[in-house]
């Protein structure tokens, strides 16, 4: 059984339900749901809206970088999903959940799977700000 449940990049609104429910595991002792939302504001500038982009390449990279996890970790199930498009400010922009045995386990493998995300998956902020502003926010700077 693969352990990788859900991943995805969408145009559409988040679930917390969708991913939490993918992540459901009687083996697990502990997991985790990391939700990583807009917010109003970014280096001291208010923040009014931002856009998501995505390189083709990236729902590929997201599964590398989700297996790669699965190796590391004993993962009982794994979800990730990141949001492109426009967004308003709370809006859900990333999701991921984590099922181990352990919490520890679970916690570990959810902050390094939300980490190598960011990093690697290439995926670009666009940020608008209150004083006519903008900026590029990269995955892969």
């Amino acid at each position: 059984m693969d352990v990788i449940r859900l991943l995805g990049i969408r145009d559409t609104p988040l679930s917390l339900d969708e991913v939490f429910a993918a992540v459901g595991d009687h083996h697990a002792g502990g997991t985790t749901l990391f939700v990583g939302t807009v917010r109003d504001h970014d280096h001291g500038k208010s923040v009014t809206r931002l856009s998501y982009s995505a390189h083709p390449s990236a729902e590929a990279e997201l599964r590398r970088v989700a297996e790669k996890v699965a190796s590391d970790y004993p993962v009982s199930a794994l979800a990730a999903v990141h949001r492109v498009g426009d967004l308003e400010l709370g809006d859900l922009a990333v999701i991921v959940a984590v099922a181990c045995p352990h919490r520890g386990e679970a916690f570990e493998a959810s902050r390094r799977l939300i980490d190598d995300l960011k990093r690697e998956v290439p995926i670009w902020k666009h940020q608008l700000f209150a004083d006519g502003s903008a900026e590029w926010v990269g995955a892969c700077e």
